[in-house]
């Protein structure tokens, strides 16, 4: 069966400790297997620590949020003289200024210059009887909120989400979209190269997000109403939008049948409600995604037309990553 040729060498910045390097506060690190043996065969990783970089050796003293949760300090966990917020934040803006080139990053959770979701603020009111106690409300660590606010496009996660196979599959196939995206539109952004590329990921999109489908074709058109550049602009947001939303059961399920309609004068009615029962066993839950889409995709290959054999939801990322068998 026909495979995409998909590249192993997509550049994503990573939390270096999850790679294994030995620079957490504590001299240890938070080495991911998933990362270094499995996604490390098809990203080029670039391994970032925040806080070596700004000077603190290894071992170090731990630090942590305190005040704001918008905007807090970095201190000392046992010492609150050692500030180090201005440093981070320094090193934090200028190096997420210089990630253009990236189509994904994973941070480490809990950390206070890499953590993404749900970091620790801790009161640093003295006059607060809560004074020294996490707040109601957490944060985001000092270089993964710049990364974010400077790169609003980027697929980004946590290591440990990745765990999740929904989360790990919905970060993975935003990675390689961006990728293509900057492979087969960004490098020459022409009205043909945006419409080409739409039409690829006409049925990845329906299964990801329905408003964002319809949003999307309705741009494109009216493609003539804009210039290709500002085309290009508006569409990718939305793009990357839609495709953030992790896609539903039913949502595959009437992808799935969407495609089988294309086949419906070319493979007999037998063998086609055969392949609708199997769908129909996906969506109870009974058999994974990649039961019906390889079934389906074995018969687009010898009798579909040139426009559904094209299309992304097929054959997003390489087969060896096992993602449709886990969903």
């Amino acid at each position: 069966m026909p495979q995409r040729s998909h590249p192993n060498n997509i550049p994503v910045g990573i939390s270096a400790c999850v790679l294994g390097e030995s620079v957490r506060y504590n001299g240890g690190h938070k080495q991911s297997r998933l990362c270094t043996e499995v996604l490390g065969e098809v990203f080029a990783f670039r391994p970032f620590c925040p806080e070596v970089a700004i000077g603190l050796g290894v071992p170090r003293p731990s630090i942590r949020l305190v005040g704001d949760a918008a905007h807090p300090r970095v201190v000392g966990s046992d010492d609150a003289s050692l500030d180090v917020t201005e440093p981070l934040r320094h090193y934090s803006d200028a190096t997420a200024r210089s990630l253009a080139e990236l189509c994904g990053y994973i941070f480490i959770k809990n950390s206070p210059s890499c953590g993404l979701f749900r970091v620790k603020v801790y009161n640093d009111d003295t006059s607060n009887p809560s004074f020294g106690y996490p707040l109601a409300e957490s944060g985001r660590g000092v270089f993964a909120a710049a990364v974010v606010k400077n790169n609003p496009l980027l697929p980004v996660e946590e290591e440990g989400r990745l765990q999740d196979p929904q989360l790990r599959e919905n970060f993975i196939l935003r990675v390689f979209a961006l990728h293509d995206w900057r492979q087969a539109v960004a490098q020459e952004p022409t009205a043909k190269a945006l419409i080409d590329f739409h039409s690829r990921y006409k049925y990845t999109l329906m299964a990801h997000s329905q408003k964002g489908y319809r949003l999307l074709g309705q741009l494109v058109a009216n493609s003539q109403a804009k210039t290709p550049a500002a085309l290009c602009d508006e569409y990718l947001p939305l793009f990357m939008a839609a495709l953030a939303k992790p896609a539903t059961r039913k949502n595959h399920c009437n992808t799935l049948l969407h495609i089988l309609g294309y086949l419906k004068r070319t493979v007999a009615g037998g063998i086609r409600q055969d392949l609708v029962e199997v769908i129909d066993r996906y969506r109870q839950g009974v058999v994974p995604l990649a039961v019906p889409v390889t079934l389906i995709k074995h018969y687009v290959d010898r009798y579909g037309n040139d426009y559904i054999r094209c299309q992304v939801y097929l054959d997003p990322y390489p087969l060896e990553l096992g993602l449709h068998n886990q969903i």
